[in-house]
């Protein structure tokens, strides 16, 4: 555990008295990425201001890097991408990231970072003047600009058109293949899909599950896949027709299984239609439930 990124253990954190975050403990691996997962409310934000040493934890240990977070010899060795904000209004944006970049002893070159990420056009616009997705950018930029250790990024991509989404993973990847550990909270799923080492889901405040995206779909796999309705599915082990014309199969995945359903599929003469495997978002939706949350 003394090499660990991030440990959390045992955290609380109340707000007039009612539990926001309620015992919840992961662990973060050096040089990875943790999906940090759940729904509004569930504490996710919370735990990570803690983490970033913004808001002090009513019980339980949190390390960053081995330090306490609220260390201001960390200052320098993680990022933070907050979900709003963070740059002066009034600076340009190419000032606002060569400002960041002059607090690091070796940071990375700011203009090849605009470039990278599309900002180079607006490098002379003022912060206010971005459009939301400009202003994400730009918030990414200045949290990885010093080289860190450890970046928090919060919701990185909320907003941002399928290209930036694109190159902002991109970036993630690159990061982790030089050895940064990265906590990612995020509402999309399959963006932990690609991007996750691990995933912890948070509900109410306490961690719901945790592993890998294989391990945690796997957990309770299952295929789904669509067909002429009104199969008879009593040759196929595990398999149910949930809707008419909606299959599914329950049971390890693995290519002997997909081999089984579809030798079934042959069997009756049809195709399966959309065959997939237990997603991350169904796993989430089962554990968090379906009601919309605000």
């Amino acid at each position: 555990m003394a090499s660990a990124a991030l440990e959390v253990e045992g955290l609380v954190k109340r707000y007039g008295g009612r539990p926001v975050v309620d015992g919840l403990s992961l662990w973060l691996r050096p040089g990875t990425v943790l999906a940090l997962l759940g729904p509004n409310g569930a504490g996710k934000t919370t735990t990570v201001e803690i983490c970033e040493g913004f808001r002090r934890a009513d019980a339980g240990t949190v390390r960053v890097l081995g330090l306490d977070p609220r260390d201001r010899s960390l200052r320098p060795r993680i990022g933070v991408m907050p979900q709003t904000g963070g740059a002066y209004p009034g600076l340009r944006a190419g000032e606002m990231l060569r400002l960041v970049a002059s607090y690091a002893e070796s940071p990375l070159d700011p203009d090849d970072l605009m470039e990278r990420l599309a900002l180079t056009d607006v490098r002379r616009t003022s912060y206010r003047r971005l459009s939301g997705g400009q202003q994400q950018r730009l918030s990414l930029a200045m949290a990885i600009v010093g080289r860190p250790e450890l970046v928090f990024l919060d919701e990185p991509t909320a907003g941002l058109d399928p290209q930036a989404r694109h190159a902002t993973w991109e970036i993630v990847e690159a990061l982790r293949r030089d050895g940064v550990s990265i906590v990612l909270t995020t509402h999309l799923l399959d963006e932990a899909e690609r991007l996750a080492d691990d995933v912890v889901v948070v509900d109410h405040g306490r961690v719901v599950a945790a592993g890998s995206v294989a391990e945690l779909t796997r957990e309770q796999g299952e295929l789904r896949f669509r067909a002429r309705p009104g199969l008879d599915v009593s040759g196929l082990d595990g398999a149910r027709e949930e809707r008419p014309g909606q299959y599914v199969v329950a049971g390890r995945v693995d290519p002997h299984r997909l081999a089984e359903v579809a030798a079934w599929c042959a069997q009756q003469g049809v195709m399966a239609e959309g065959l997939r495997a237990r997603s991350l978002e169904d796993v989430f939706l089962d554990l968090t439930g379906r009601e919309a949350r605000t």
